[in-house]
């Protein structure tokens, strides 16, 4: 990069910040050419809570396949859906 970055300013919220850069082009603000590849071992993925309706007897089968498997029905639903997603 032949100019200098301008300076990145400081946020007061995260929702601030998301905003900043929803507008504007990365390249004006940050030299990518000196960026390095990062590894994140402890950075979680977001979640976000939904409310899913179930017919009462697939929710039974559900709930009577995590308790043979000895793990959450909930826990269960998500392996299920990532796998069904993945394929």
């Amino acid at each position: 990069m032949s100019k200098k970055a301008k300076a990145i300013p400081k946020f007061n919220s995260e929702a601030a910040e998301r905003k900043f850069w929803e507008a504007r082009d990365s390249a004006e603000l940050v030299d990518w050419s000196k960026a390095e590849r990062v590894t994140l071992p402890n950075l979680k993925p977001t979640t976000q809570s939904i409310s899913l309706r179930l017919p009462s007897h697939l929710l039974e089968r559900i709930k009577s396949a995590a308790n043979a498997r000895d793990v959450p029905y909930q826990s269960l639903i998500k392996v299920w859906l990532e796998e069904k997603v993945k394929s």
